[in-house]
This record gives C-alpha cells, sequence and structure tokens, in this order.
C-alpha cells in the first residue's frame, strides 16, 4: 500500500517514513501542497498521513480537494494546531482522525491500524490461502499461528496479491502500490522481490504458488 505523506518538518518526516516503511508501506513525503495535489491525482494512494502547515498553506485545502473529487480514502491530520476549533475543522473538512503534534510514533501506528481496519477488515478480516494467513490491517503473515518473518518489500507484495487472492494483480499496480518515488526501481527489481518472497512461503511450508503471467502480472493461489 502506499501512503501520502504531508509534512514540512524534515526530522519529522523522517522518523514517520521511516517507522512506517518498516511496517510494509511505501511512504511518499511532500512539504507543499503543490506536490501533494500532484501526487494525489498520480498515485493511487491507500491513506494520506497530513499536517496543516505547509510551506505553501494550509493542508485542508488537500483534503477539501481529495473529498470534492469524491475520494474517499482515509486521511489523519498531524498538526501542531491543537485547539477544539482547529480540531473541529478539520474532521468537518473531511478527516478521519485528528492526531495533535508532539505525536508518538506507537500511537500513530494505531491511528494508521483503526483507519486501515474501518476500510479494509469489515470486507477481509483475516485472508487465508493454502497455509497461510495475511491480516490486511495489521500486514502480517502467519502459518499455523506461527508469525512469517518477511521483508518490507515482500509483506508488501504479499498484501497486494492476497488481497486479490486467485485474480491476476498487474505488474503495474504492483509496482505502483509497493514502491515509492524515491525508490530505484529498475525493469527487474519486482522479478527479484517476488522471486525471494516465493524462497520464503516455500521453505515455511505455505502450500501456495505465485503464478507469473507472462506479460500481465501475478496471481497466488493454493496448491
Amino acid at each position: 500500500m502506499r501512503i501520502l505523506l504531508l509534512e514540512d518538518e524534515p526530522e519529522m518526516a523522517t522518523l514517520i517514513t521511516q517507522s512506517l516503511s518498516l511496517q510494509g508501506f511505501a511512504i511518499d513525503c511532500f512539504d507543499s501542497l503543490e506536490d501533494g495535489l500532484a501526487a494525489a491525482r498520480d498515485v493511487e494512494y491507500g491513506l494520506v498521513l497530513l499536517d496543516r502547515r505547509l510551506t505553501d498553506g494550509d493542508g485542508l485545502a488537500l483534503l477539501k480537494s481529495l473529498r470534492s473529487a469524491g475520494q474517499s480514502l482515509p486521511v489523519l491530520i498531524l498538526s501542531a494546531l491543537d485547539s477544539i476549533a482547529e480540531r473541529v475543522a478539520g474532521l468537518d473538512a473531511g478527516a478521519d482522525d485528528y492526531l495533535v503534534k508532539p505525536i508518538e510514533l506507537e500511537e500513530l501506528h494505531a491511528r494508521v491500524r483503526a483507519a486501515l481496519r474501518r476500510r479494509i477488515a469489515p470486507a477481509q478480516p483475516l485472508i487465508r490461502c493454502g497455509r497461510l494467513d495475511f491480516d490486511p490491517v495489521h500486514r502480517e503473515a502467519s502459518i499455523a499461528g506461527e508469525p512469517l518473518d518477511l521483508r518490507r518489500r515482500e509483506r508488501a507484495i504479499l498484501a497486494e496479491l492476497m488481497q486479490r487472492m486467485g485474480r491476476v494483480v498487474q505488474r503495474d499496480r504492483l509496482i505502483e502500490q509497493v514502491y515509492a518515488f524515491e525508490d530505484d526501481v529498475q525493469s527487474n527489481t519486482l522479478d527479484a522481490h517476488i522471486s525471494r518472497l516465493r524462497a520464503r512461503l516455500a521453505c515455511a511450508a505455505a502450500e501456495v504458488n505465485i503464478h507469473a503471467v507472462r506479460g500481465v502480472g501475478y496471481m497466488i493461489a493454493a496448491r
């Protein structure tokens, strides 16, 4: 899943990006409304983390733009503007949550999970394929109750495949959802990560196959 982060404090942006990347998310971070709006037009994001005070205006402008365009993706505001009036303004503009800075990363992770749970979990509380179970909210994989240790790219790829189990996921979509703008993606980068994911699943006796559909993409299915 790709997350759009709008944050003008470099240190905070780095901390959030690094911590969520470890959860398997691809993070695009910008400090301006202009860049954020351009990215939102080009990429299908799963969630937005939005500061109010950006270099060229109030982050609420981006939120209002998303909602007026009919986009219902979760938006969490992260702001030092902590008055009741400011929080009400953010929520009334369409935010799903409003966190007051300074924020704790552990709480941010929990708020992100809660937002994704409201969006994903009613339809997909737990996905099973072969002996492999995948929790789409916590983005954790397990086999017979034992956690499966995956690297962040492998986890991100597995999330996309499991949420469309039995269907081909186009190669372009996988690349868009797994890698951020700043990632160095070569022609064989995705294939290399999928090869390593296959090896881990085989070693763990997950009893699943990741099929390559030539010229189209990949599909996961039980053996």
